[in-house]
């Protein structure tokens, strides 16, 4: 992987809305993704989040709106299509093939691009190194822990060659320590010339890693940019806590 320089827009997203039967899941929603930036999508549960990751990476297609990557409109094409393009997702929930070992799980990744089994399982060790994980090569996929299964999906999907890397929560269900292990991954892999948009919850992170941040509520962008300043922002307070929070918080400050 070689690394660049930040700048170009990789991803835009336009006024994208998808309804469930009368449910509006996410409404006009709209972003945008710098080459080499790691930006952060966050948000209380249930906002749309993970809803808004399967309409740009193809396993749900928009009632209304637009996707644009490097510049190519990708709306109905299908994941495998797009992760061939270079943009690749993770999941919450994660399903390593426990039968297997890390390196032959994270050689499943390669083989979207690499046919031959050798070149494949070469590509999986250099990954697994790269992050962190040689340690872990020779190990059965299914005794590792919860966050070792985490980092396993993440190397994998790093595996396939992305440009664009939309992460679904890898540090949920991590306690402190675990959340350190991962937080250098994601900056490895930036470095390594992968842009990332990222789903996450703990806030640590999010302040640490994030260049930029959006805010989604009720399936609508409330709020985005510097992580410092949207975490501040009154309706982001609401969001989270309630209504009426920011003036009771800030009436508590000035005491």
């Amino acid at each position: 992987m070689a690394a660049f320089g930040r700048g170009a827009l990789m991803l835009i997203v336009s006024d994208l809305t998808k309804r469930f039967g009368g449910l509006v899941a996410v409404d006009g929603a709209s972003l945008r993704v710098d080459q080499g930036e790691i930006v952060s999508l966050i948000g209380p549960n249930g906002a749309g989040k993970t809803t808004l990751f399967a309409l740009i990476s193809g396993f749900l297609r928009p009632d209304a709106g637009a996707v644009r990557f490097e510049g190519q409109d990708i709306l109905g094409r299908r994941p495998h299509q797009l992760a061939q393009t270079g943009l690749v997702r993770t999941f919450q929930i994660v399903r390593p093939f426990a039968n297997l070992t890390v390196r032959e799980n994270i050689a499943t990744g390669a083989h979207t691009r690499i046919v031959p089994r050798r070149e494949a399982l070469e590509k999986a060790d250099a990954v697994g190194q790269a992050l962190g994980m040689g340690a872990l090569l020779d190990r059965l996929a299914g005794d590792l822990p919860i966050a070792g299964r985490k980092r396993l999906e993440v190397a994998r999907a790093v595996a396939t060659g992305p440009k664009l890397l939309l992460l679904d929560e890898v540090m949920a269900g991590l306690n402190p320590s675990e959340i350190d292990e991962v937080t250098p991954m994601i900056r490895t892999i930036r470095e390594g010339g992968v842009t990332v948009l990222l789903i996450e919850h703990v806030m640590r992170a999010v302040m640490t890693l994030s260049d930029r941040a959006y805010v989604l509520n009720s399936g609508a962008i409330i709020a985005s940019g510097a992580p410092q300043a949207v975490v501040e922002n009154p309706a982001v307070v609401e969001a989270y806590l309630g209504p009426g929070m920011a003036q009771r918080l800030k009436g508590t400050a000035d005491a």
